[in-house]
This record gives C-alpha cells, sequence and structure tokens, in this order.
C-alpha cells in the first residue's frame, strides 16, 4: 500500500511517500521546504507568510515527485494529513489539498494529530524495536510532553508543559542573547564553546514525581542574569557562549531527570524520544547516559526524522492501518488537538 504523508502544521512545507512492504513500512520520497529564513527577521512565526507559501509549496513539492519519477499519482492508495495541532490557517492549506487530491484520485484521507506523528517517529525504518506500551517523549517549539503508550491511540498524559516548551524557551533566550532565529541550532552552536558549569541557572520542578515541564522560570532567570552583565554579553564571547552552554545544560537536565523518573515510576523499559528539540547533541547525551545507567532504553527519532515532516505522518497511518485502525477523518480541524483528545472516538468519521 502506497501513502501520501502531507505535513502543513507549522512553518513547514512537506509531502512524503511511504510503502508498505511484506509489513514493513519503506520511505520511498521526503521532500520537505522550510520557512525558517522568511520568518528569520520576525524572531517568530507570521502567520499570514506561513499560509501563503504552505498554499504556493504543496503543489510544487508534488510536482517535483511527479517530474523526478518517484511518484505515480495513480499508485498511492491513501493519503495521511495532519489535522492538529498547529497553526489553524496552515492546517487548513494542507488539509484542502489533502481532500481536494484524495476526492480526484477516489481515495481515502487518514486524520494523523501531529504529536501522535513524532510519538512513533523514533520507529521509522525501525518497527522490529516497537513494542507497547513504552515511555513517549517529544520535546518540539511547541510541546514538551511525557507519554505512556498503551497503542495507537491510547495515551496516557504523564507531563506536559505548563508554560514555554522547551523549543519556546530556546527562541526566547537566543533574542535575549542577541542570536537569531531559529534558537535552538544557534545556541547549541555557542554552546558548544562554553562551559556548562560556569553559570547556576535554576532546574525547575524536579520534585519526586512530577512529571510537569516549566520553562519561563528558566528563561526569566537568564534575562535577570543578562540584566545584571550586559557590559561582558557585548565585549566577551567566551561569556556568550558560556551562557548558551550553562542555559542547554538546565534544559537538558531537567528533560533527563524527569524523563528517567517517569520510566522508573512508571515500569516503563522504552524511551521513545522525538520532536525538534531533541536534535540536540548535548541534551541526546545526558538522556542517554542516564538510561544506560539505569538499565533503560533509549530511542531517539533519526535527526532529520525530529523537526516536522511529512514521513512521520505517512508512517503513523501506513502503522495504524495495518494495526487494524479504519481510514478515517475528521470534519473538525483541531488547532489544540491533544493526544488525551483519544480518550473519545467520537470526533472521529467516515470521510
Amino acid at each position: 500500500m502506497l501513502w501520501l504523508g502531507i505535513e502543513s502544521s507549522c512553518d513547514e512545507t512537506a509531502i512524503a511517500l511511504v510503502k508498505t512492504i511484506a509489513g514493513k513500512n519503506v520511505v520511498m520520497a521526503d521532500r520537505c521546504i522550510t520557512q525558517a529564513p522568511l520568518h528569520k527577521p520576525f524572531g517568530g512565526i507570521v502567520p499570514e507568510y506561513a499560509v501563503r507559501e504552505h498554499s504556493k509549496n504543496l503543489p510544487l513539492l508534488l510536482q517535483s515527485m511527479i517530474r523526478s519519477k518517484s511518484l505515480n499519482l495513480k499508485e498511492v492508495q491513501a493519503i495521511a494529513v495532519t489535522e492538529g495541532p498547529g497553526l489553524m490557517a496552515s492546517l487548513l492549506v494542507g488539509n484542502a489539498f489533502a481532500r481536494g487530491l484524495a476526492l480526484g484520485l477516489g481515495i481515502p484521507v487518514f486524520g494523523v494529530n501531529h504529536l501522535e506523528g513524532h510519538l512513533f517517529s523514533p520507529f521509522i525504518g525501525r518497527e522490529e524495536k516497537l513494542k507497547f506500551p513504552f515511555l513517549g517523549l517529544v520535546v518540539s517549539g511547541g510541546h514538551t510532553l511525557l507519554a505512556r503508550v498503551e497503542g495507537p491511540r491510547q495515551y496516557s498524559m504523564i507531563g506536559s508543559t505548563i508554560d514555554d516548551a522547551a523549543g519556546e524557551a530556546f527562541d526566547k533566550v537566543a533574542r535575549l542573547l542577541g542570536l537569531s532565529y531559529p534558537g535552538g541550532p544557534e545556541i547549541e552552536k555557542q554552546a558548544e564553546r562554553g562551559n556548562p558549569h560556569s553559570h547556576n541557572f535554576p532546574i525547575s520542578l524536579i520534585e519526586k514525581n512530577n512529571y510537569n515541564f516549566s520553562f519561563s522560570g528558566l528563561k526569566t532567570a537568564v534575562k535577570y542574569f543578562l540584566e545584571k552583565n550586559k557590559e561582558s554579553l557585548s565585549k566577551n564571547k567566551e561569556f556568550l557562549a558560556d551562557v548558551c552552554a550553562s542555559f542547554q545544560e538546565s534544559v537538558a537536565r531537567v528533560i533527563q531527570e524527569k524523563t528517567i523518573a517517569a520510566a522508573k515510576s512508571f515500569s516503563l523499559s522504552l524511551i521513545a524520544a522525538s520532536g525538534g528539540v531533541l536534535a540536540n547533541k548535548r541534551i541526546r547525551e545526558l538522556l542517554e547516559k542516564k538510561a544506560l545507567e539505569e538499565g533503560i532504553e533509549v530511542l531517539f527519532a533519526k535527526r532529520q526524522f525530529c523537526t516536522d515532516n511529512a514521513v512521520m505522518i505517512a508512517f503513523a497511518g501506513a502503522l495504524f492501518y495495518a494495526l487494524g485502525l479504519p481510514i478515517t477523518k475528521s470534519f473538525e480541524l483541531n488547532p489544540n488537538f491533544s493526544l488525551s483528545d483519544f480518550k473519545t472516538q467520537a470526533n472521529i468519521n467516515r470521510f
């Protein structure tokens, strides 16, 4: 079965082909256009620009696949598209494109929660490692969460962000430091030259049995620290590197401590870690080190599948179908779609 995946939840426009061959879901093609350079001067996402770019880029990506002969539209048997969470207008563009294409081809559409795509992305090309239950860790620009995954669409939320997600904190601190958007890669680059123990920034909510995340206080601590050290920031490049390394270390420690504590508390021996922030090398190192000490396996999404992409959407659609879920599509998009919404299937209808 050949799946076409479509992702347009935020500022990446992406389509991908995933084919089920002898029970394995194989990535056949992957296309993505990032809008980061467009939004960079504004220090964040401009929704109007995002919508315009999605509308322009989706047909271009599809045509590119056809021209490269990696895609014959007549061979596509189903479409998987992100239906939330994300920017409502961006989601509308992707879903309108998917529905129009499906109608023309006479094939069904499967709506995938963007967070579901992330949850299962560590298993792309490694389906033999997929065993339930496992602990899902998603750390991205808009989400930081821990969930016990009993099966497809069987999620129990263990912890989530109560204010700024980790990715938001990286962006905001980068802005305070005069670094460009997106902040995560910029801070990581500076941190490579710095001392992670040079400044003692707070590690929030690490008390026992609390698996929620809070990064707003850490961002505020960096802000006040910089206000007291304006001259050092403007004149000393080593100071900038040390601040970046220390901030990154605090974020990494929070993720490390809470994730391992949750895995132990809920007796889960496998952690599937994904999301754009987990492309960060230091965060991966600390989490993997602690997991190894505790005898817990950590499976990270490959770096090309950490950031938003259509492969994870097509893969989730193919995986769920193979596990017996029907091809369905919600009639209502939800920009605030949560994994906990799957406690009821009442909002899912036949396409």
